[in-house]
């Protein structure tokens, strides 16, 4: 239900921004301030995002889980979607999430949200570890029969035309 109520209540209040807004400047004023908007911010989104993309792709090459990057990056396709929406108060909400100081005190939150749908290990079946954001430890993961890690199945296959 409150999904419906944001489709319903986030777009009368922008209409109602827009009106009013457009009724002090005029509507050639009023659609140029949001077409320029959403220029400046995708401008903005493509350079941070661009900045977050690089510390996880680190952060992957030390080993590490880039879960603050992730949820960062979440943070930053929710800020190019509101600045791509049309209205004043998806592009205040937008701009708000590209400020770093901002982005990042929602990370909390956001980890929150994400922390539960994390499967580690990627199979079914498997039970992903007690906290998934955890630095990876430095052992070797455990061979099994063959050589081969625990989750690799070994089989035969025989191709019947």
């Amino acid at each position: 239900m409150p999904l419906i109520l944001i489709f319903i209540v986030v777009p009368l209040i922008e209409l109602a921004v827009l009106i009013k807004v457009g009724s002090y400047i005029g509507v050639l004023w009023t659609v140029l301030i949001i077409f320029l908007t959403a220029v400046l911010g995708v401008r903005i989104l493509k350079q941070q995002g661009m900045g977050v993309l690089m510390r996880a792709q680190q952060k992957m090459n030390e080993g590490a889980l880039p879960a603050s990057e992730l949820a960062e990056g979440f943070l930053l396709a929710l800020a190019g979607a509101l600045l791509l929406t049309p209205g004043f108060v998806t592009d205040a909400v937008g701009f708000a999430l590209l400020v770093p100081q901002i982005r990042r005190s929602m990370l909390g939150n956001v980890m929150k949200v994400i922390k539960p749908r994390v499967v580690v290990g990627g199979g079914f079946g498997q039970r992903p570890q007690a906290d998934p954001f955890q630095q990876p430890r430095s052992e070797q993961p455990k061979q099994g029969v063959h050589g081969h890690r625990p989750e690799t199945i070994d089989g035969e296959y025989r191709r019947e035309d």
